[in-house]
């Protein structure tokens, strides 16, 4: 079995002092209870903040640390200062309620994302100290979205998890955050990236397109050079440990207690973290309307709110518990009686057993969060639930609604819509409720926490390995040091170099990119190198290279090699005969495509036409794309060109013309000497192939698995060619 690493925010410990002396608790949350076993059995490792251990002395540190070692745990330490930006002001000042739509509440000029990439940055060097082949890493939540590309840097052949425990949102709702791009390339480290529900995956999916023009399809896609997975898991809960703590005498002892207190009152039951993501407020107006339109029952129900205190020193959280309170005062004010309140509040924590015995007596479960990422509470009342009785009323905005289809379901907003629930909910009749609640029980028993681990585990298991090989050079310092000597000292050396992507950001949609005076520069001190011969390849037009390069002793091919121009010579074509019949009908029909799909435009080349969709709307101009090249594959099957899906472009290209075409043009000319060709996409692939073995390659961008050498951006290629002179 591979060991599994787990990395969370938190390890699943408490601290204490108790007589100076240090006291470890377990944690019995659903995270904890599902992956302890898999961490035991595997004899992983857990990494996290400890919590606050500022106060600690350095015999009591090294104690805690013995202990920590024990349990198999690596703590990663936070100053309170660091905490506080990482934990309070990025995670949950910003991505927290942007991931609740609550987009009002997201704090878009917090200072506080350097402090949050730098705890990522500390996490991931933790990690990967203690990292052995074979290890599977599995990530969790929005703590710590940068951690799986920080990890893949480091640890490039490393298996890599990531589930998000909160909802991801639509598109037009992520765009908004200005660290957008960031966020994603981070989860894009991972292998596999676990959601709730399908529609948070197709949220991320979307999100992915719209940002990075990077489309999936389906549930996969790939991503420099690796294939990614996505998946719904939906988190289940330690189902069978409530259903016995339900069946205890402790906790049928206080059912009765509560019962016969409440006598004859029907009883409402509502636990949550005092979070304004859990609809307090709005639910206790839908009762308030309960109230109005069924005054027959004002002293036949109570309602109990629990409200577990969370993040008590965040401003918003403290406005949120002052905004419950008044509410609470004037709806008991309004409807009390000398003796009974209709909701009974508290603002602390329940032990376990206190939280059971509240799902057992409850008549109506009320869990109307205004968006939730799944919502356990509502699985563990349906677990405890063994008489097989009681109501749940779930939001519709909470991800277990997506399960629990048995459930009374609302939209918390619509406060008239949770009131008639709440009158249907008391009115349904036994043998409604039983077999509902039945249902509901077998599908959380069934599919509890142990068979989420499993299901994640298992997909992670099926996804093709793709080994980067231990002595691939990435690091600009590396591949100088390795490489520089033996290229200074050639007798000849000829430089294939591709220029859009490699030597110079690639816009296909500026059709004036000049090169910049440091990169010009650099490209004559290379050609006036003494026995060094420069090429430079191109997709671009040979008027715009001849522009750009034409007064440099440099040989230039346009067009993908299709025209080629020596050093100070005129323009020639590289193949004998152009058969261009095909072309007038593909120009037709993909003016068309322009017409019908605003922001698209035509490139036509010598022995090419390409349908380029950059500036477009990106999920409607992939559709049309994919829509557009099915048509002309069917079309052009039996002409000799090919149909190609480039970069937010589809191309026709006439077979034959590609830059291995050039390369092996070039190879006929060289006599002796070193060959070294740079480039970095996939029009490069028949360049790199039609090279000797002897030649050298390197590839610029992200780890590319064929190849010995890489540089991972432009200014990495620069760098190394700076080096030769």
């Amino acid at each position: 079995m591979s060991r599994i690493i787990i990395v969370s925010n938190r390890l699943p410990i408490t601290i204490k002092l108790e007589r100076k002396q240090i006291v470890i608790e377990p944690s019995a949350g659903g995270l904890a209870t599902g992956l302890w076993g898999p961490h035991q059995e595997s004899q992983g490792l857990w990494f996290g903040w400890p919590g606050d251990v500022s106060r600690l002395n350095d015999i009591q540190l090294k104690t805690l640390e013995q202990q920590l070692n024990d349990m198999r745990s690596v703590p990663v330490y936070l100053t309170p200062k660091e905490h506080k930006r990482y934990y309070e002001g990025f995670s949950n000042g910003v991505l927290w309620p942007l991931c609740h739509y609550l987009i009002d509440r997201v704090i878009i000029e917090s200072q506080d994302f350097g402090v949050y990439r730098q705890v990522n940055e500390r996490f991931a060097d933790i990690v990967a100290s203690e990292y052995q082949a074979g290890d599977i890493i599995w990530v969790q939540d929005y703590h710590l979205m940068l951690l799986p590309q920080m990890l893949r840097e480091r640890l490039p052949n490393a298996r890599i998890g990531f589930f998000l425990h909160i909802p991801f949102p639509s598109s037009e709702v992520f765009r908004i955050l200005p660290w957008r791009k960031a966020i994603l390339e981070g989860l894009l480290g991972a292998d596999l990236v676990g959601f709730h529900t399908l529609s948070y995956m197709r949220h991320f999916t979307g999100t992915l397109l719209r940002v990075l023009g990077v489309e999936a399809h389906v549930d996969q896609l790939t991503y420099q050079g690796r294939e990614i997975r996505f998946g719904a898991f939906p988190m289940g809960i330690d189902a069978e440990g409530f259903s016995k703590l339900a069946d205890t005498p402790r906790v049928q002892a206080e059912v009765e207690k509560i019962r016969e207190e409440a006598l004859p009152h029907k009883i409402f039951v509502a636990i949550d973290r005092l979070d304004y993501t859990k609809g307090i407020p709005r639910r206790m107006l839908a009762f308030e309307r309960f109230l109005e339109k069924n005054p027959e029952m004002q002293e036949k129900v109570r309602f109990i709110q629990v409200a577990v205190p969370s993040r008590s020193g965040i401003g918003q959280y403290k406005t949120l518990r002052r905004q419950v309170e008044e509410l609470l005062g004037r709806i008991n004010g309004r409807f009390g009686t000398v003796s009974a309140v209709p909701i009974h509040s508290m603002y602390r924590s329940l032990s376990r057993e206190e939280v059971v015995a509240l799902y057992r007596v409850a008549d109506v479960m009320v869990v109307t969060p205004l968006r939730d990422g799944l919502n356990l509470v509502a699985k563990e009342f349906c677990a405890s639930r063994i008489d097989d009785d009681g109501v749940l009323v779930l939001s519709e905005f909470a991800g277990a609604a997506a399960e629990l289809g048995e459930a009374i379901r609302v939209n918390p907003y619509d406060i008239d819509q949770v009131a008639d629930a709440f009158k249907q909910a008391l009115e349904m009749y036994p043998a409604e409720r039983q077999s509902r609640m039945w249902t509901l029980r077998q599908r959380v028993t069934n599919y509890n926490v142990h068979r989420w681990v499993r299901s994640f585990l298992q997909a992670f298991e099926e996804i093709p390995k793709i080994s980067v090989s231990p002595d691939l050079l990435c690091d600009p310092v590396a591949v100088i040091g390795e490489l520089t000597d033996r290229l200074r000292a050639a007798n000849e050396l000829h430089l294939l170099l591709d220029y859009d992507g490699t030597l110079a950001t690639f816009d296909l949609y500026d059709k004036l990119t000049f090169p910049d005076e440091e990169l010009y520069q650099l490209i004559k001190e290379l050609s006036q190198r003494s026995a060094t011969h420069v090429y430079i390849l191109s997709g671009c037009l040979r008027g715009d290279l001849e522009k750009w390069f034409g007064a440099l002793p440099v040989n230039l091919y346009a067009e993908d090699g299709l025209w080629l121009r020596p050093t100070s010579q005129e323009w020639k074509l590289l193949v004998e005969e152009l058969d261009n019949q095909w072309k007038r009908q593909v120009l037709d029909i993909m003016i068309h495509y322009v017409g019908r799909t605003p922001g698209t435009f035509v490139e036509d080349k010598t022995a090419s036409v390409a349908w380029c969709y950059g500036n477009a709307d990106i999920e409607f101009s992939t559709l049309q794309a994919s829509e557009l090249r099915i048509h002309l594959m069917g079309l052009l099957s039996n002409l000799p060109v090919e149909v190609l899906q480039g970069d937010k472009l589809i191309e026709v290209r006439m077979h034959g013309v590609h830059k291995g075409a050039a390369v092996r043009q070039i190879l006929n000319n060289v006599h002796g000497g070193i060959v070294l060709a740079m480039g970095d996409d996939s029009t490069n692939v028949e360049m790199f192939a039609a090279l000797p073995e002897d030649a050298y390659r390197i590839h610029v961008g992200p780890i590319h698995s064929g190849l010995k050498y890489c540089l991972t951006s432009i200014g990495d290629a620069r760098e190394f060619l700076r080096s030769l002179l």
